[in-house]
């Protein structure tokens, strides 16, 4: 007999399936944001647009574009092995990248909300032989409805900030019921998997972070080619993944800038790529000019800031600018991943809020491969330094590179891990 799960967790179910009339109406708002697939509403519902192949499923869900691209490596590896690959994401962004990023035999659908419904109808069409969440993504319908048919679930790339872990010990029971359900927890870090552990995870591993083994982003070399001939010999700097409120910083760091480098042109790479019309309002405010790449323009002379509003561009971008601020890092986001900067030979400079990739900022820092900055003003000093000594910036993207290379090690880690489930489910088909 299954054993009673807590109030919180049925009270979720509950209220969950009672949304689910209403739900139509958040979809037509979010929809008007940008943020669903007006064709796909159907995959939300757990409707599936395509047949389940004929053989073992592994089904992954990573809830965005990074965890996507964290599990692509692991997604290759079950291709390769005869498997069937299912994956599933959250946002309008991930689906754009799953076109060109996943292996030819995996497949892409959006995760189904978590109403009890669409999830029972989700699993009722794709039978998975096995379930991999990717990072933190804990959606109590999706885990317990999964568990409740015999799937085993496997938590890789394992992830819990300090704000998410501080969340869920106030739901001790709750956390523990769902993690419970996880055969396996393969954490980041030692710190990941002692916070796991704390909140009642049963089997638990330090596998590291597959970003870390992530092959570099690739640039089609037509695309980086054109791009460098309409810059030139100008100074770049790029602004990546940013968060609402610090393009403005990076405009004011520009204008600073720009006293002692008058050519500069400041590349900005918004982490939602909807947001590239504001930021050119944002842009005019300030009195500087620019121009987007989704409307199909270069950067002409007159460009003091381009604004890369696109989908999977940002291996051309950290080819084309030697210095990077990563996002989400002077705002209380987190920060944002600086290893594919660090991997293409940019020298990293980043805000204080980095605890999403606390242990990967503090390996860069250490070595002073990436450095660290409270305001405009030390952004613009460090900035500054680097564009005046190109010897200087070598360097620390020099000891970044080395800092990353040195974590490597994760996708060897947890393929050994998975490896003993994947031979049970060849052995179970055969």
């Amino acid at each position: 007999m299954r054993e009673r799960r807590p109030l919180v967790l049925r009270t979720y179910r509950g209220l969950a399936s009672m949304a689910t009339p209403v739900l139509p109406l958040w979809w037509a708002y979010r929809l008007r944001r940008g943020k669903e697939h007006g064709a796909r509403f159907s995959e939300r519902r757990g409707e599936a647009t395509v047949p389940r192949p004929d053989a073992p499923l592994v089904w992954v869900h990573a809830a965005s574009v990074g965890e996507m691209l964290a599990v692509v490596p692991i997604l290759e590896h079950v291709c390769a092995g005869g498997f069937a690959a299912l994956v599933t994401s959250g946002t309008v962004t991930s689906a754009r990248l799953a076109e060109w990023r996943l292996p030819p035999r995996a497949i892409h659908q959006f995760a189904p909300y978590d109403s009890p419904r669409y999830v029972a109808r989700f699993l009722d069409h794709w039978r998975p032989d096995l379930a991999l969440f990717a990072e933190s993504d804990l959606w109590p319908n999706l885990i317990t409805g999964a568990a409740d048919r015999g799937i085993p679930l496997i938590l890789v790339n394992g992830r819990l900030s300090p704000r998410s872990f501080s969340r869920w010990r106030r739901m001790p029971k709750t956390i523990s019921a769902l993690l419970g359900h996880f055969d396996l927890c393969l954490a980041q870090s030692v710190r990941d998997a002692e916070r796991f552990a704390a909140l009642g995870a049963p089997r638990i591993s330090t596998t590291g972070n597959l970003k870390l083994d992530v092959p570099a982003p690739p640039a089609d070399p037509a695309a980086l080619a054109m791009l460098r001939d309409a810059v030139g010999a100008r100074p770049v700097i790029a602004a990546a993944s940013t968060h609402a409120g610090e393009e403005k910083i990076i405009l004011d760091v520009h204008k600073m800038l720009q006293r002692d480098f008058p050519d500069l042109l400041t590349v900005i790479v918004p982490r939602h790529p909807e947001r590239g019309a504001g930021i050119l309002d944002i842009v005019s405010v300030a009195g500087l000019n620019a121009v987007a790449r989704s409307h199909g323009h270069l950067p002409d002379r007159g460009t003091h800031v381009y604004v890369a509003d696109t989908i999977g561009e940002l291996g051309l971008i950290y080819r084309l600018a030697p210095i990077v601020f990563m996002g989400g890092s002077l705002v209380r986001h987190g920060g944002q991943n600086p290893i594919e900067a660090a991997k293409l030979g940019a020298a990293i400079v980043h805000g204080p809020h980095v605890w999403n990739f606390a242990d990967i900022y503090s390996a860069l820092d250490r070595v002073q491969g990436a450095t660290a900055v409270t305001d405009a003003e030390a952004l613009h000093a460090c900035i500054a330094a680097w564009l005046a000594d190109p010897e200087a910036r070598e360097e620390a993207a020099a000891a970044a590179l080395k800092a990353v290379e040195g974590l490597s090690g994760a996708r060897a880690r947890t393929l050994a891990a998975l490896e003993p489930y994947l031979l049970q489910l060849r052995l179970h088909y055969r």
